[in-house]
């Protein structure tokens, strides 16, 4: 976007360019979200900024009005596939609070230094002040969400101490944080006592529309004892960097602002920041739903499906190494039975340490699936080993891959193992980094899905010979149009297993001895 255009988004208040960008303003020495509700400053007094960070940099202090900080954050982390956007991928997942800068550079093949001279002229801001930004997102996140203390909140929050906490908090907002957490919209009330460090509840923004299909996506996939779900609902354990952690996120459709919902039983207040990106990656709330709708609306293959779902979400990973694993023993077969060989496969895992009830297991590690894990899997032996192979080599750190990377980066690191070929690439890269352009040509259930949807739709409306088999007019979305051709195929399976059954029942009917009346 330029100048104008994003001027225009700003004086139109458009909620959806929230966390895209931030407008500063000279004249106030405030940093303000687009759809801030004050007057609509002079162009000639406007400097646009591609993060929060920038701005603060550049000596702006968040706006108490419209607090930019309380936003979803940009998509286009995901959309750019070059270092800024692998760098902000890895801050948001907590890399630099757990190994520093030089952790984060080195992550990505460069010196700190080179990082530091790349992120300040892509960004406006340095990994340093990237990550204070995400620090200081997620303590207002916990001040107007949570009763936790505030020295709780500074630690979970990634800062190293409760004068640094104080200090950001008054730098960015300039408020301290007991009067930020006053500005929450629904107080808690004054005797309720404090929830433990690693129990709480919170509401995750996001940009509406929203399809809750992806928490179907999540449920048929579930396996027992490590994840359940439902049609609006997901919680399952994980295994972070400092301990076991448990979670459920809930769809509240009914509720006033149609909230979406976070419930951790339990974390680690040092894996608090890198949960909540996570979550926020698995349910892709950072997306740009109405972007992706307009552009694949338009393509007459999709207009009924998009129109039917509108805000369809595209699945991210809270692992990137176990959904290797669940990738490599799904190919070629269907959902059900992956799901069947991933519960066989569970039972080598260990015991989580903060159980439930129904959610007692965490999913095998690299090094449980090659030492004993593979033996409970079923099928060609060719299968069995490549899939040991590849957690042999995850488990003695020879592929290590995961948010940090690109495509290309994916591909260089994958495609060399057995067993591991485009396809598996192309559906990690859709999961693990939020690839938006993926389109899986190979794919069975996407063939499906373009057949169901050629024979739904009207006469007068089938796709003209001029557009291309892969979609290529729907770029940069094409990860979105693969969702609603997987949607579209389950639909269909499902139909048909409809028909099945009342075709069965009919015949049986028939067939049934008539009862003779004297």
């Amino acid at each position: 976007m330029d100048f104008w255009q994003r001027y225009r988004a700003i004086d139109a208040r458009d909620t959806r360019f929230d966390g895209q960008f931030y407008t500063a303003v000279r004249t106030t020495g405030i940093y303000c979200r687009p759809s801030c509700p004050a007057r609509t400053p002079k162009a000639d007094n406007v400097t646009f900024y591609e993060t929060s960070a920038a701005a603060h940099d550049a000596g702006y202090r968040a706006c108490k009005r419209c607090l930019p900080e309380a936003v979803p954050g940009t998509p286009a982390w995901n959309v750019r596939s070059d270092i800024a956007g692998r760098a902000m991928r890895l801050i948001n997942d907590g890399v630099i609070n757990r190994d520093g800068v030089e952790g984060l550079a080195s992550r990505l093949g460069y010196s700190s230094r080179q990082l530091n001279r790349i992120l300040s002229h892509e960004l406006g801001a340095g990994p340093l002040s990237l990550a204070r930004a995400s620090r200081a997102q997620t303590a207002r996140t916990l001040l107007v969400s949570t009763p936790m203390k505030a020295a709780d909140i500074a630690f979970a929050s990634g800062f190293s101490s409760v004068r640094q906490f104080n200090e950001t908090i008054a730098e960015v907002f300039a408020m301290t944080p007991s009067e930020l957490r006053a500005t929450a919209r629904h107080q808690h009330p004054p005797g309720r006592a404090a929830v433990s460090s690693t129990a709480l509840t919170l509401n995750l923004p996001y940009r509406e529309p929203f399809d809750p299909g992806v928490f179907e996506f999540l449920a048929v996939r579930a396996i027992p004892a490590i994840e359940e779900g439902t049609s609006t609902s997901y919680a399952r354990t994980l295994r972070l960097a400092h301990g076991d952690a448990r979670f459920r996120v809930e769809y509240c459709a009914d509720a006033p602002g149609r909230p979406i919902r976070l419930s951790i039983g339990a974390v680690d207040l040092r894996d608090l920041a890198s949960l909540l990106s996570r979550v926020r990656r698995l349910l892709d709330l950072d997306a740009d739903p109405v972007a992706i709708d307009g552009a694949l609306g338009a393509d007459s293959r999709l207009a009924a499906s998009v129109a039917a779902a509108p805000g369809m979400r595209m699945p991210g990973a809270v692992d990137p190494q176990e959904l290797l694993i669940r990738a490599m023993i799904g190919q070629q077969i269907t959902v059900a039975a992956a799901r069947t060989a991933l519960v066989q496969l569970s039972e080598c895992g260990s015991g989580s340490l903060v159980p439930t009830d129904g959610l007692h297991r965490i999913f095998p590690t690299p090094a449980e699936i090659a030492d004993t894990g593979f033996q409970l899997l079923r099928g060609p032996q060719r299968r069995i080993d490549s899939i040991r192979g590849a957690a042999a080599a995850m488990a003695a750190g020879e592929l290590d891959f995961g948010y940090g990377d690109d495509l290309a980066g994916l591909q260089t690191k994958l495609l060399p193992l057995p067993g591991v070929g485009p396809w598996t690439v192309g559906y990690l890269a859709m999961r693990v980094i939020g690839a938006p352009d993926v389109f899986l040509a190979n794919d069975a259930a996407v063939r499906n899905g373009i057949l169901s949807l050629a024979e739904a739709a009207a006469p007068d409306s089938l796709s003209p010979d001029s557009l291309s088999p892969d979609f290529r007019e729907l770029s940069p979305w094409r990860s979105y149009a693969t969702m609603h051709l997987w949607r579209a195929a389950a639909a269909a399976q499902s139909r048909a297993r409809t028909r099945a059954v009342r075709t069965t029942s009919a015949r049986n009917s028939t067939l049934a001895p008539k009862k003779v009346t004297q």
